[in-house]
């Protein structure tokens, strides 16, 4: 257990007793007797009223049923705050009234001295998608999705869901159960098992139109799930040998779903191992112009000549371009 987390949770089993000695925190943390006295001081040092009692059934108590001290930050903690809301304005992320009040909050909490740190920091830095004519530290006016709130809301309590989408101008509900919610190319996509068909499917959040707990009686066991999944993974037709400049791309940049593996210590060479589905075109188009993204540093091992093509279609396109 590091030092910090120890401290936190002694400063809570102390916070909830009328008293306490050295020995019973000893015990309850199987630390030295030094480390405990140490603890108990650092604590104190962090604003905790307690009060030493003497004698062979002495020990501490906390002054006047205090309750835990007001968290404290410091100067690289605060800027470390802001920074990150910086980086993420127009990132379309959830909770969005909740980060605007708590950065009010937070800069009601510092020191003015500080909040004129912040300020220089918002006048300096820009991050992608910073407006630099209104880099406002508060002005977090990006929007989610109004459902993306109530979709993380759902999937906390349950994973199986019914979701109704949009498609076509109809309205069509799939009955999933959840593998992840993630992010990538600015718009958050659903990935779940489709307990009707059992498959998996991919449901774009900006399509969703409403989400619910699917119905107990009709569910599908998870092992079960876990291993129509496996059945289905498909065999890997694409297989890269990255070097250094590929490497650095691909970290630039690279599909949710494809990782490498690297094969020095130094990181500077890698294996790429993944699926391509030729039969989509969307995808097929996708996977040419990030493999021209990756540049001439890699050494293609296999790959399904649908992909070849397509790459010397690109590359002679360019040419006459």
């Amino acid at each position: 257990m590091k030092k910090i987390e120890r401290i936190n949770i002694i400063m809570r089993y102390i916070n909830n007793r009328a008293q306490f000695t050295i020995s019973e925190i000893m015990r309850e943390f199987n630390i030295s007797r030094s480390t405990a006295i140490r603890d108990i001081r650092e604590i104190e040092a962090m604003g905790m009223p307690l009060v030493a009692e003497v004698g062979r059934d002495g020990g501490y108590f906390v002054m006047n049923n205090s309750v835990l001290p007001t968290v404290r930050f410091t100067d690289n903690e605060i800027k470390a705050l802001f920074i990150a809301f910086m980086a993420t304005k127009n990132q379309q992320l959830p909770y969005l009234k909740s980060r605007h009040s708590l950065a009010e909050k937070l800069l009601g909490l510092i020191s003015e001295s500080q909040q004129d740190d912040l300020v220089l920091l918002n006048q300096t830095l820009l991050f992608e998608g910073t407006n630099p004519h209104n880099p406002d530290l508060l002005d977090l006016s990006d929007l989610p999705h109004p459902m993306l709130e109530q979709l993380i809301q759902t999937i906390l309590m349950d994973s199986y869901l019914m979701v109704s989408v949009e498609e076509s101008r109809q309205i069509k509900s799939y009955p999933i159960y959840l593998l992840h919610l993630y992010r990538e190319k600015s718009s958050w996509q659903i990935e779940g098992f489709d307990l009707e068909e059992e498959k998996r499917r991919i449901i774009p959040v900006d399509n969703l139109t409403d989400v619910k707990p699917y119905p107990k009686k009709k569910r599908i066991n998870k092992k079960k799930i876990v291993e129509q999944l496996s059945k289905q993974e498909e065999a890997i037709n694409l297989v890269l040998e990255l070097g250094p400049k590929s490497i650095a791309q691909f970290k630039k940049y690279h599909p949710l779903k494809i990782s490498i593996s690297y094969t020095n210590p130094f990181q500077t060479t890698a294996i790429l191992k993944t699926f391509i589905n030729v039969h989509h075109p969307d995808e097929l188009a996708e996977i040419t112009n990030w493999l021209l993204f990756l540049g001439r540093d890699i050494k293609v091992r296999e790959m399904p000549i649908e992909v070849v093509e397509s790459l010397q279609e690109s590359i002679a396109l360019l040419g006459n371009s």
